[in-house]
């Protein structure tokens, strides 16, 4: 496994050889002593079709850092950094993660993430730092004109809970 930097503080892509033969593949998804600063208390999978957009999500206290891996499908993921003090404040990174490129993604608490699904099953495994508090979960718009992500679809299948988040604006306005 190799780890590689983003130009967001503590945003990492590891990536992982992935060896085939006629049976399948074989994948180092994780390995612990990479985040030896961080302790991993829970792990979740989600699975989504094809166009669905879940997120941007975070938590306003309990923040949690975030190991994400595809394990089938491919995503294109994307995590806005709100950590108030960095030099990337309010800027958003996004790559293509996929059960055939081996690419993960560890996201440092203090991002909004979300993904879309690009193929027709996408199932995703999250290492997470904290445990999920509800009461302090929110969204940001998936659509935000200040954020300015270029998603590849035009037409998500968006949760209606999702389709309540809040825009960057109010969102700086109550926390920021």
């Amino acid at each position: 496994m190799k780890i590689k930097s983003t130009k967001f503080k503590d945003l990492k892509i590891i990536k992982s050889p992935i060896f085939k033969d006629r049976r399948g593949y074989f994948r180092e998804a994780f390995k612990s002593n990479f985040f030896s600063k961080d302790k991993f208390v829970f792990t979740c999978v989600s699975s989504s079709k094809q166009n669905v957009l879940r997120g941007l999500h975070l938590q306003t206290k309990f923040a949690q850092g975030k190991y994400l891996t595809v394990l089938k499908g491919e995503i294109y993921d994307v995590v806005i950094d709100l950590r108030i003090k960095s030099k990337n404040f309010c800027k958003h990174f996004s790559i293509k993660l996929s059960d055939r490129n081996g690419i993960s993604l560890y996201i440092p608490p203090g991002f909004a993430h979300g993904f879309v699904g690009l193929k027709k099953e996408n199932i995703i495994s999250y290492h997470c730092t904290n445990y999920r508090s509800k009461r302090h979960e929110i969204g940001l718009l998936w659509d935000d004109k200040n954020i300015k992500i270029n998603w590849p679809t035009k037409n998500p299948i968006i949760s209606s809970k999702d389709k309540r988040n809040i825009s960057l604006k109010d969102y700086l306005k109550k926390y920021g």
